[in-house]
C-alpha cells in the first residue's frame, strides 16, 4: 500500500533533482528551514511537527496527495495554465469520497437576505474602487459574488481610461472564502470546470494584476486570500488573519490559490498552510510576502 507521507531528516533528502516528481505521497522533510532545498513538498521545523502534519494528510490523502501534485506542477507553468491545472484537479476531487463525505455532513441552512449590488462600484479620475458589499454574509464569495466581482474586471478591461482599481470588504472581514452552502451546488465536475474556466475571477485578477490593489481586514480564508494575493499590490489591517482551510472538506485552493499564493510565498509555504489548516497573522503574512504592507488605514 502507497504510504499516506514520506518523512525525512532533511540532511537524508537525496541530491536528485527530479526524485520529488516520483514520490506517490506528499514528501515532508523536518530539521529546519534549509534555503534552496526543493526535494520536499513542505519543510517544518522537528519530527514533532511532521508528525502533526501527517495526522491531518491521514484525514484527507487524496486531496493532499492532489495538492502536492498540483503544487509541483504549477510553479513550472505560466499563471492561465497553472489555474488550468489547479481547476482540473478540483473537479476531480469534488467527485472524490473525501469531499463527498464532508458534502453528506454538512448542515444546510438558508442563505440571508440581503441588499443592493454585491460589489459596489465607485470611480474618482482614473481610480475605481470595488467593494464587496455582502457583510451579513462575511462576505463571502457567492455565485452573485463571483459574477459581481467578473463583471467589475470586464469594466476594467474594456475602459482603458481606468488607471487603478482599488478592491475592499465591508464589514468585520475581507471575506470567509467560498460560500459553503454553494459547494457542490454545479451539476456535476465537469461544469464547475468549465465554469472556472470561462467565469473565474481568477484569471481576470492575474491578467490585470498591475492595475490592482487590495486591501483586506479581519479573516481572509480560501479564496478571501487566494483572490487578492494575484494583485500586484496587497495591503492588510495588522489585525488580519489569514487561513487555508480546504483540506477537511477533501478539496484544494480552488479560486488560484494553487498559483497565487505560491508565487508569493512559494510552493512549501503553500503546501504548509493547506495541509496544516493552521491561521497566520498579518506580520507572519508580512514577512512570508503574502502581503506586501501592513496598515490600520486603508490606502
Amino acid at each position: 500500500m502507497t504510504e499516506t507521507a514520506l518523512i525525512l531528516p532533511l540532511c537524508e533528502l537525496p541530491d536528485d533533482p527530479h526524485w520529488l516528481d516520483r514520490q506517490p505521497c506528499p514528501v515532508i522533510a523536518y530539521g529546519g528551514d534549509m534555503p534552496g532545498v526543493e526535494q520536499a513538498d513542505v519543510i517544518v521545523a522537528d519530527r514533532a511537527a511532521a508528525e502533526a502534519l501527517l495526522a491531518r494528510i491521514q484525514e484527507s490523502p487524496i486531496a493532499a496527495l492532489t495538492l502536492v501534485q498540483v503544487l509541483r506542477s504549477t510553479e513550472r507553468l505560466p499563471v492561465q495554465l497553472g489555474l488550468d491545472m489547479e481547476s482540473l484537479a478540483y473537479s476531480t476531487l469534488q467527485s472524490g469520497p473525501e469531499f463527498g463525505a464532508w458534502l453528506s455532513s454538512r448542515e444546510v441552512h438558508p442563505l440571508p437576505a440581503t441588499e443592493g449590488e454585491a460589489v459596489l462600484l465607485s470611480r474618482e479620475g482614473n481610480r475605481v474602487e470595488a467593494v464587496l458589499n455582502r457583510p451579513a454574509m462575511r462576505n463571502s464569495i457567492t455565485v452573485e459574488m463571483r459574477d459581481a466581482l467578473v463583471q467589475a474586471l470586464e469594466l476594467l478591461e474594456t475602459d482603458t481610461s481606468i488607471e487603478t482599481m482599488h478592491v475592499r470588504g465591508l464589514g468585520a472581514c475581507f471575506s470567509v472564502g467560498g460560500e459553503l452552502m454553494e459547494f457542490g451546488s454545479l451539476p456535476d465536475p465537469a461544469t464547475a470546470h468549465w465554469v472556472r474556466a470561462v467565469r473565474s475571477p481568477a484569471r481576470m485578477l492575474a491578467s490585470n494584476a498591475a492595475k490592482l490593489s487590495f486591501y483586506v481586514h479581519g479573516a481572509c480564508l480560501g479564496s478571501g486570500i487566494e483572490l487578492p494575493a494575484f494583485a500586484s499590490h496587497l495591503v492588510a489591517h495588522s489585525k488580519t488573519y489569514f487561513q487555508l482551510p480546504e483540506l477537511k472538506f477533501g478539496l484544494i485552493p480552488g479560486a488560484g490559490g494553487t498559483v497565487s499564493i505560491a508565487r508569493r510565498i512559494g510552493r512549501q509555504r503553500t503546501a504548509w498552510l493547506v495541509l496544516s489548516g493552521r491561521r497566520i497573522n498579518a506580520r507572519n503574512a508580512l514577512e512570508w510576502g503574502l502581503v506586501d504592507e501592513i496598515s490600520d488605514e486603508e490606502v
